[in-house]
């Protein structure tokens, strides 16, 4: 018996140490978390504060922003964080929504203005239609012809967006027709589509253009949501022409409120239209309603704050980041400086990494996946290929900036401080990131959804398409989206390939000189004048942490959304 009660208190004592040694590591790990909060906090604050200036308003104004904004808002927050998750994931995603559209009209602003016009745009959209309804027909009308329908798939864009010059079409013509004693001579260029599109002498106004390219596409895409959710085809239909008329009313409402046209559709495209289908889907479902709340409370705080503030007469900050600070060029007087053109450039950078690179990534990710042998020697390449994605990931950022100097600029002989080479740069160093992202999304869809796909008789593409890819896609876009968030920081590549410092005008098109924001606050932080390094670069930082922060929260957002739907 004194054996037995000997074990009994060996075993007792044990479990109290090993659950003290558990409550010793949850403490740890709690504090190292809450020191790592912490310090971020107070260095975004300290930003913050050299950014807007709050204390440099009078003690009025703070009192009523605070009654009518910050005790509401928070007070809200908290029930919601303590009382109802899933109306603080609504409140979320309604006020996170509006910014990420505001982000995005913004966007395609800037690439108007600065890029492409309207007009060409509406020509660039009607040529990639015109090549994709040529895929479309060659598939159905010449099923078997694999190989013809990649040749088509391959040059039916570049025809249609750039045509042939004389050159290129007779080198590669008379090399098809030289094996029988043929050769051909051409005087005259193969216009392209879109050159045929931008040679109409009378076209709509440009917001009838932008509906037509925009709004129908995007108001048609959630309609077909709209219109799966509810199992009824007219209810997308109408959400499509809601959408529309919603952007029609433009002409009328933009000018009232003083916006042009333009903006109004852009406005109503990228904020009204995902908003709606979100609130929508909320409503329908009845869950999480009391967080749709929580915009009005923000919405209503502000302007409510803003009418007491003019009433009493308090004085407001005088912020370093205003509109003038995102509008204007960089200027040796700190108070009229901005971040415009580096801005501009970044998002062109963004833009050709989207079109360039992403697609790369996911493809590889999608063959290493789903078609890569995984025996064989081949199997063995695969395996080593892989290893090597791993440890790219990990590699300096600046040994992508040598890579892009070496590659792009001394062989392939681009310019110097391009746009595109900055792109090009910053893309290959996420490239990893994203064909490893894309592959722990498509690892973990089940196999045994490919094989009832396989049981039915399906193919290996049919299948990788319509089973893997639908459940794949929300942690394809999750990490897609945490690596241009890095791509946008990256500062290293960019000083590599010579981008410029600042610039006053912002690029023009893709091989011009440019800027970007990283590289651009780096500039600022080697300036001798105080107001620069402490002001105007608190200012450009606060912009881009305010942009990677909303990317990073879209990701977020989409992850929760997969693994509630999972």
């Amino acid at each position: 018996m004194a054996t037995e009660k000997e074990e009994a208190g060996w075993h007792e004592a044990s479990g109290q140490v090993t659950r003290i040694r558990g409550r010793a590591f949850e403490a740890i790990c709690l504090a190292a978390t809450s020191f790592a909060l912490i310090a971020v906090l107070v260095l975004l604050l300290f930003v913050a504060n050299d950014a807007i200036r709050p204390f440099e308003a009078d003690p009025g104004w703070h009192l009523i922003y605070f009654l009518t904004l910050v005790v509401p808002s928070v007070g809200l927050a908290l029930y919601y964080y303590r009382l109802d998750d899933p109306a603080g994931e609504v409140a979320y995603a309604t006020t996170g929504i509006p910014i990420v559209g505001l982000l995005l009209s913004g966007g395609f602003l800037v690439t108007f203005v600065e890029l492409i016009s309207i007009v060409e745009w509406f020509a660039l959209v009607l040529s990639v239609g015109v090549a994709i309804g040529a895929i479309i027909a060659h598939a159905r009308l010449r099923q078997e012809a694999a190989l013809e329908r990649l040749g088509v798939i391959l040059l039916a864009p570049i025809l249609t967006i750039f045509g042939v010059p004389p050159a290129e079409f007779m080198t590669v013509l008379n090399w098809a027709l030289g094996s029988v004693g043929v050769s051909l001579e051409l005087g005259v260029r193969l216009s392209s589509v879109r050159e045929l599109f931008l040679m109409i002498p009378v076209l709509p106004a440009d917001w009838l253009l932008l509906i037509l390219t925009l709004t129908v596409p995007v108001g048609g895409g959630f309609g077909l949501l709209v219109a799966r959710r509810r199992d009824d085809q007219r209810d997308g239909i109408t959400f499509l022409g809601a959408s529309v008329v919603a952007a029609g009313l433009g002409v009328v409402a933009g000018p009232a409120i003083g916006i042009g046209a333009d903006a109004w559709v852009l406005l109503v495209t990228f904020t009204v239209v995902p908003l709606g289908v979100y609130i929508e889907g909320v409503v329908r479902r009845n869950e999480g309603t009391k967080g749709l709340i929580y915009p009005l409370v923000l919405i209503g705080g502000v302007l409510l704050g803003a009418l007491l503030v003019r009433q009493l007469g308090f004085a407001a900050p005088n912020p370093w980041l205003d509109w003038g600070f995102l509008t204007n060029a960089h200027n040796r007087d700190p108070t009229v400086a901005g971040i415009y053109p580096a801005m501009v450039g970044s998002i062109m950078m963004m833009i050709i990494i989207v079109v360039m690179l992403i697609p790369v990534g996911i493809g590889a990710a999608i063959y290493l996946e789903e078609y890569a042998p995984s025996t064989g020697l081949t199997g063995r390449i695969v395996t080593l290929i892989e290893i090597n994605i791993g440890n790219l990931a990990g590699v300096p950022s600046v040994v992508y900036g040598l890579l892009a100097l070496a590659l792009f600029i001394r062989i392939v002989n681009l310019p110097t401080g391009s746009v595109i080479v900055g792109g090009l740069a910053v893309g290959i160093l996420i490239l990893p990131i994203v064909i490893i992202a894309a592959q722990e999304a498509i690892r973990a869809v089940p196999d045994s959804h490919r094989e009832a796909s396989y049981g039915m008789g399906a193919t290996r593409w049919q299948t990788t398409r319509d089973v893997v890819l639908p459940q794949a896609i929300p942690g394809i876009l999750t990490g897609t989206i945490l690596a241009l968030g890095r791509a946008l920081g990256e500062t290293a590549p960019l000083l590599m390939i010579g981008l410029a410092s600042s610039v006053r005008l912002a690029p023009g098109g893709f091989f011009d000189l440019g800027a970007a924001m990283p590289r651009q606050i780096f500039s600022w932080a080697s300036e001798l004048d105080p107001a620069f390094r402490h002001g105007v670069l608190a200012a450009g930082v606060v912009t881009l942490l305010a942009v990677l922060l909303i990317m990073n929260g879209t990701a977020i957002i989409i992850r929760n959304k997969y693994q509630r739907e999972s």
